[in-house]
């Protein structure tokens, strides 16, 4: 998809050559294999030099960026009820799942357009295409039109993940990156923090649309900096060639996999039984796809999507793994720890946010932590090993909640839980990336937010699915034979709970910790998973030096 892909694709081995001054080694690559010791021969070079104003323009524009995303996809969660009771959603989980599909499903082909037509005019596009999808979910009238905005936004979002990434690599080499990286998780979790404080506090005032209209010149904002201020080149050639060079097979695809999957783990156990054709069918034909899609991109794509030679390493695949199960508990707790503190201790909208700060400032201080472990050890295996373990250990802690579990315990197992994921979410961009030449940034980049992004997905899936059939399972029949067959419970009987005799009141409350402790072991095992990978990595040196194709110096250089 760029001038060094047709050499990733004819080459078979890698060529070292050394000169006797190691300033003036140089690395020649006849094919990536992209295998481990190509980060093995990285010279040291220089130090970081001091940054231009413009480089923190441009940095202030992705920080940005990824704020108002994140902000706007994790208040979603604490507005969902409100907004199901003004436009009559009755299935209101696909408000979340639609907006998932779409930027999951754009995260590859956005990757492959930035190698193609250049980083800042697909940025400036996925900014202002969030914007409008955010303008047509604020004026949603009905949940078609709803849906259709939050599919609008969501591919807007995909593109402002991948390029912000990719952007962020072209400027600043993979050793000094850690901090600049740990700037954007900070920008990210600390967006995921406040959003529940926001959004509960426009559910409460009825003004819910404001979540979607706030978007719009808060995007305007970064895509006037980019505008102006991020200037790497543009590749030559013109539209015709460029359109010859996306991989179409491969995207379809993908996004058609992808798409069946969310679909199928969305109807398990909420619309239809697991063992339901419904269910099994998309399920099957989701999975057979991206197996399609990995035999397709290895041995016919002329240009492809993902070059098979990414996975050809047990270091980048192990941070693929780590990155697929992160997200997964990370948003799992921005979700359901509402729904235990709406339930359970009668919390309002607003009162939950503000329970859930004690994952806003830890994992938002720790990805930075992180960032800065990494620049001055050179090493990323220690802060993703321990993180991991934190990560475990809040998820135990978190399953023995119960209904009467004071709020300070909560809390303080929140801690412990978001400083693992803080530590781990900024880590794992580094096993990606060390064992990779800097000309496989973009598409190494695009994978990694395509499996971030597909497995965000999951908690609204699997997490729901849980949660669903275990409230049917507990909660007195009495009390759910008021909702029609069908319903998500999790969400509509939240805001009937304070208003319900006393005793049926504990024995509800009751039912939902018990069914979100199943929530909190399912996400441990998961997050297990994701411990494992996680030694199998090998300890690499990090690139001192950035892509010359997209030559970033003019972008920063005033």
């Amino acid at each position: 998809m760029d001038s060094t892909r047709p050499e990733l694709q004819q080459a078979d081995s890698i060529e070292l050559k050394s000169n006797p001054d190691p300033r003036e080694s140089t690395l020649k690559l006849n094919v990536p294999n992209l295998g481990e010791d190509v980060a093995q021969s990285q010279p040291d070079g220089p130090k970081g030099e001091r940054k231009a104003k413009t480089f923190w323009l441009v940095l202030a524009s992705l920080v940005v960026s990824i704020f108002i995303v994140t902000l706007e996809a994790t208040a979603v969660g604490n507005v969902l009820p409100t907004i199901a009771s003004d436009l009559h959603i009755a299935q209101f989980i696909w408000i979340g799942t639609t907006y998932q599909l779409a930027s999951t499903a754009w995260l590859p082909l956005g990757g492959g357009l930035a190698q193609i037509f250049g980083r800042r005019p697909v940025m400036l596009a996925s900014l202002v295409v969030f914007a409008v999808g955010g303008a047509v979910s604020g004026a949603a009238n009905g949940e078609a039109m709803l849906f259709t905005g939050r599919t609008i936004q969501g591919l807007g979002a995909g593109g402002v993940y991948t390029l912000s990434s990719i952007i962020l690599s072209d400027l600043v080499p993979l050793r000094e990156r850690g901090i600049y990286n740990g700037l954007l998780g900070l920008a990210w979790t600390a967006a995921a923090g406040i959003a529940p404080v926001v959004g509960g506090a426009l559910a409460q005032t009825g003004q819910w649309r404001w979540l979607f209209y706030m978007t719009i010149p808060i995007a305007g904002f970064s895509a006037t900096l980019v505008l102006f201020f991020v200037r790497l080149p543009t590749p030559p050639g013109n539209l015709r060639s460029k359109l010859e060079q996306i991989d179409w097979i491969g995207n379809f695809t993908v996004m058609g996999s992808s798409t069946a999957i969310v679909i199928a783990m969305t109807w398990g156990g909420v619309l239809y039984p697991w063992s339901a054709a419904r269910v099994l069918v998309p399920l099957i034909l989701g999975f057979v796809g991206l197996a399609a899609f990995l035999l397709y991109e290895a041995l016919w794509a002329k240009y492809p999507l993902v070059p098979i030679s990414l996975l050809r390493n047990r270091t980048t695949l192990s941070g693929y793994i780590q990155t697929l199960v992160l997200s997964i508990p990370t948003q799992g707790l921005v979700y359901y720890l509402p729904v235990y503190y709406q339930a359970c201790k009668n919390a309002s909208p607003i009162a939950s946010g503000v329970d859930l700060f004690g994952t806003a400032f830890t994992i938002a201080p720790m990805s930075v932590v992180s960032g800065v472990i990494i620049t001055v050890t050179k090493k990323y295996r220690p802060p993703i090993w321990f993180g991991w373990g934190l990560v475990l250990i809040g998820h135990g802690l978190l399953s023995t909640l119960h209904a009467d579990t004071s709020r300070a315990k909560s809390i303080g197992y929140q801690i412990i839980l978001g400083s693992g994921i803080g530590l781990v979410y900024s880590s794992i961009y580094f096993p990606v990336l060390a064992p990779l030449p800097v000309s496989s940034n973009a598409p190494a980049l695009a994978l990694y937010m395509f499996l971030r992004t597909f497995s965000q997905a999951r908690p609204h899936t699997i997490g729901g699915s849980v949660l669903q059939n275990q409230l049917v399972k507990h909660l007195p029949v009495a009390f759910t034979s008021q909702f029609p067959a069908g319903t998500e419970l999790a969400y509509a009987a939240i805001p009937t709970i304070s208003s319900l005799p006393r005793p049926l009141q504990v024995e509800v409350q009751n039912a939902f910790a018990t069914s979100l402790d199943v929530v909190w072991r399912v996400q441990l095992i998961i997050s297990a998973v994701g411990m494992l990978a996680s030694l199998f990595m090998r300890s690499l040196p990090l690139h001192t030096e950035t892509d010359r194709k997209w030559d970033a110096t003019a972008a920063t250089d005033q």
